[in-house]
């Protein structure tokens, strides 16, 4: 069974939308298994106090290393009871390196991961050196807390276990998979006139039956769409082709 175990102040938010659909099947069916944990659990006074103001000075607050520290040292310890894996500790926040396929498909091929969801202004960087903490983020942009990143992070890594989706083969057709993003997408009925008032055709080939047309169709849309969408993605794609091509010769 795959195990998260998500460190937040807000532990209602989970499962949330994870609570439903092929993620939400899946949690009910035992394929995967979360368990939320309050930082605010291990205050250390009476008001449940997990932040203070930043050494410096500054706006915002910063949350305290002691309250935070003991919350992932008994995530740790919780999850290695009875257990020969260590989870990977990720600490979702703006300065993390880019959360992508390639990082969801590792995480869904372990036992797991602990998740530690930040607030306020950060968290004290002595929590992310003593604990190892591997930092990662969703993008370029800011969020009120690492909790909708972590529902994010966790739907992308339950989706990838065995059990989860309904055919498998899907997946190895996805954006990213393959370094680039997918192709179009069509179905039923094969001509549409949309709001515009414009009549709209699905692409011959698709209704052809030959299926190596289709197939190099795809890959063709799917380049062009990296290409001109993704122009990072497309560049790493043309040079790992590239050396193949070389490689090869």
């Amino acid at each position: 069974m795959w195990r998260v175990k998500v460190l937040t102040l807000f532990p209602e938010m989970f499962p949330g939308p994870l609570g439903t659909s092929l993620a939400g099947k899946a949690l009910v069916e035992g394929v995967w298994a979360l368990e939320s944990m309050d930082i605010r659990g291990f205050a250390r006074d009476k008001h449940g106090s997990v932040d203070d103001t930043p050494f410096g000075g500054g706006p915002g607050m910063v949350m305290r290393p002691d309250v935070v520290g003991d919350a992932v040292q008994a995530a740790v310890v919780g999850a290695r009871a009875g257990e020969d894996a260590v989870l990977p500790l990720v600490y979702l926040t703006p300065r993390g390196r880019p959360f992508d396929q390639q990082r969801a498909t590792e995480l869904a091929a372990g036992p797991g991961a602990i998740l530690l969801c930040g607030r306020y202004e950060g968290l004290d960087q002595r929590v992310i050196e003593a604990c190892g903490l591997e930092e990662l983020s969703l993008g370029d942009f800011v969020l009120s807390g690492g909790e909708v990143a972590a529902l994010a992070v966790i739907d992308a890594c339950v989706r990838l276990l065995p059990g989860t989706m309904g055919q498998q083969e899907s997946l190895a057709e996805e954006s990213f998979e393959r370094g680039l993003l997918e192709y179009p997408h069509y179905t039923r009925p094969a001509s549409w006139t949309g709001p515009d008032g414009v009549e709209r055709k699905v692409p011959e080939v698709l209704l052809s039956g030959h299926h190596e047309k289709v197939k190099q169709w795809r890959l063709a849309e799917a380049e062009k769409a990296t290409r001109e969408r993704r122009p990072d993605l497309w560049q790493r794609y043309a040079s790992a082709a590239q050396d193949t091509k070389g490689k090869k010769s």
